[in-house]
């Protein structure tokens, strides 16, 4: 009698095993708990866990797994399944998606992630740029803002002279194109810069200065119409990972991607900018809106980027890029209504 009772128990206990079986995905975030990103990812885990009943949930690491420019081949390498990155950490591997980061694009991320996810998701040349990786969304940060810690700046000769902090990408041509002494540095090195002296100022998005503790050491800040820049980024997982997944619970990661999650991304940004424009005048920050001469003036010196970037895009296998970029611009007013 006792002999059987064995074979029963691991029976049992192997009938148990598919019904708990679970797929956990490792989310790796280069950016505080609080900030806006991680706090998107983490609204993502929660909806792919609900719409796949628990079978799909995620492991947020403490840290990250890789600095901001070794993210995307870290999750290309299996180091984590689900991250985030920004496409100009990695100059000249990226071109079509610079596409979302010309000046005055719009006033708020939410628009101008949902237009940039439907014209990327819609062109496979730009998932093409991502090989190794799957696309989850693309989306794109708040307005681009000038920061620093020296004097107004209220035209382009102003620009000038002063050592700048960018994040990469078509940033770095505009401010070259506006005669800016510029330094490439990933986001999360700019309250040591700023504070040590090494950088005047820094090009951001009206969250960062919260995010990044840099608050309190700007003392200038102009904004534009539109935006001065965007920056564009990738949320992607381990290509293998979401091969592996079940059909039903692939659905449940697709439904809580795209779109959704372009959406929540830029209205989590939205919703830090406002909090952070606050904070610059509980700060005493300077604000200086840019003037119509100045608008103009940077208008006429960036203005060959774009058709530098259809030729590039084209030579990339992107077909038509000026309709392209058009088709963009469409999206994002009837994302903004």
């Amino acid at each position: 009698m006792k002999r059987h009772l064995v074979p029963a128990a691991a029976l049992a206990a192997l009938a148990c095993a598919p019904a708990g079986a679970q797929t956990v995905l490792t989310v790796s975030s280069w950016v505080p708990p609080t900030h806006a990103l991680s706090v998107a990812q983490k609204e993502w885990c929660d909806q792919v866990e609900k719409n796949s009943g628990g079978k799909v949930r995620c492991n947020i690491l403490p840290r990250a797994v890789a600095n901001p420019p070794g993210t995307f081949d870290a999750v290309k390498n299996g180091l984590a399944d689900v991250s985030f990155t920004v496409h100009g950490y990695t100059p000249g591997r990226f071109v079509l998606t610079q596409m979302a980061e010309f000046p005055f694009l719009g006033d708020s991320s939410e628009p101008i992630s949902v237009a940039f996810n439907r014209v990327a998701m819609k062109y496979p040349q730009f998932n093409a740029e991502h090989q190794g990786v799957h696309v989850l969304a693309y989306f794109t940060h708040g307005p681009g803002i000038v920061f620093n810690t020296k004097r107004p700046v209220t035209k382009v000769e102003d620009l000038q002279g002063l050592k700048w902090r960018v994040g990469g990408g078509m940033v770095n041509e505009i401010s070259k194109q506006l005669g800016m002494n510029v330094t490439l540095k990933p986001a999360p090195e700019s309250y040591e810069l700023l504070s040590g002296g090494v950088m005047d100022g820094t090009l951001f998005p009206a969250e960062s200065t919260e995010s990044f503790k840099i608050d309190k050491l700007i003392k200038y800040a102009t904004t534009f119409p539109g935006g001065l820049y965007n920056t564009s980024f990738v949320f992607l997982m381990n290509q293998a990972k979401y091969d592996k997944l079940s059909p039903e619970d692939k659905k449940a990661v697709d439904a809580a991607s795209g779109e959704v999650a372009a959406r929540q991304f830029g209205r989590n940004w939205d919703k830090v900018d406002r909090r952070a424009y606050a904070l610059m005048q509980a700060n005493n920050v300077q604000i200086t809106k840019a003037d119509a001469k100045f608008v103009a003036d940077v208008k006429a010196k960036t203005a060959p980027l774009e058709s530098q970037w259809v030729k590039a895009a084209e030579a990339k296998g992107l077909p038509q890029a000026d309709k392209v970029l058009a088709e963009f611009r469409s999206e994002i007013a009837k994302a903004s209504k």
